[in-house]
């Protein structure tokens, strides 16, 4: 009598628990999956605006490596009070 007992109620109330333990991990989940996605896309913004920054100076000094003249001193002179962010 007590293992029908057991096998009519224990089995699926244990059943019930777990899908419900199941369920809530699975949600947990789900939720640091978006916050892992959001800090990514977040710092590729970050990375993309240094590089940015960081091909513009090129761009700055290869023309100042090319060009001959007054102008170069002017260039290295403002790349000095620019600050580097």
């Amino acid at each position: 009598m007590i293992a029908f007992f057991a096998i009519v109620v224990g089995i699926p109330v244990i059943a019930g628990v777990g899908n419900d333990m199941f369920k809530r991990w699975l949600k947990h989940k789900e939720a640091m999956t978006t916050a892992l996605n959001a800090q990514t896309a977040e710092r590729a913004a970050q990375y993309a605006a240094h590089v940015e920054r960081l091909e513009q100076r090129v761009q700055v000094l290869e023309r100042i490596a090319t060009d001959r003249g007054i102008a170069v001193a002017d260039e290295i002179e403002r790349l000095r009070v620019e600050p580097l962010n």
